[in-house]
Parts: structure tokens; sequence; C-alpha cells
């Protein structure tokens, strides 16, 4: 095998099973297994898809913020409960925990990390956004 430098932003990093890695076409599969590993450049909120609500159901997720500031968004678990919010700063991580919905939302424009397993991820329209 060959070494090269990556272009994160070009690339996803797929983990796979059996401690293969592999550069591969940024495409998120939820069919896929093994974790991913998914870096982004965004600008705007269409950009993290922030009229949608995102879940996965296979692992955890961990979400950091590389550089500019976002803000995760939790939905509530009951009608009743609000909407909880963790911002991010440049250097944060936090995990979300396998089946909670969540969206990003954007203070700055900002490079962003994420860490998952693809397989069974789903995401629904806001119904407020």
């Amino acid at each position: 095998m060959t070494v090269t430098p990556i272009d994160l932003y070009g690339s996803f990093i797929h983990l796979r099973q059996g401690g293969e890695v592999r550069a591969e076409e940024p495409v998120f599969d939820p069919e896929r297994d093994g974790w991913q590993v998914m870096t982004f450049h965004v600008e705007t909120d269409a950009d993290v898809h922030g009229d949608h609500w995102e879940i996965h159901t296979a692992a955890d997720e961990v979400v950091s913020c590389l550089t500019g500031g976002i803000r995760l968004c939790l939905r509530p678990q009951r009608p009743e409960d609000e909407e909880e919010q963790i911002k991010l700063t440049a250097g944060t991580a936090v995990v979300v925990p396998r089946g909670r919905w969540h969206r990003i939302a954007l203070d700055a424009p900002s490079d962003i990390m994420s860490v998952t397993v693809p397989s069974g991820s789903r995401l629904e329209k806001r119904t407020e956004a």
C-alpha cells in the first residue's frame, strides 16, 4: 500500500471491520458498516441540513468543531420539553448518544468533523424549520 496524504475535506475515512482504513468518496451511505470519519467546511445552516433532524441508530456520534462555532441541538424527547443546545467552539467536541435525534446550527462559518457508524442513520424534516 502506498502511503499518501488524504484531503480530509474531499474524502471520508472509512474504518472497516477487520481494521482496514480507506479514504473514499465523500458519500454518506446509511447501509455502510464500520466507522466513518467525515470533515466538512460549512458556511450556512443549509450546508449541515439544518432543516432536518438526524439520528444514528448503530452507534454514538462524535461531533467536533475544528474552527468557527456551532450549536448541537438535541430534539426534545417529550413534547413539553425544550430543545437542548450545546455550544461548541473551535477545538471542542460532544458525543451524541446513539438513537438521539439532533441537528447542527452554525454560529459562524466552521470546519466540523464527525465520527459515527452510518448504518441505520436517518433524516427527518423539521416541522418548525
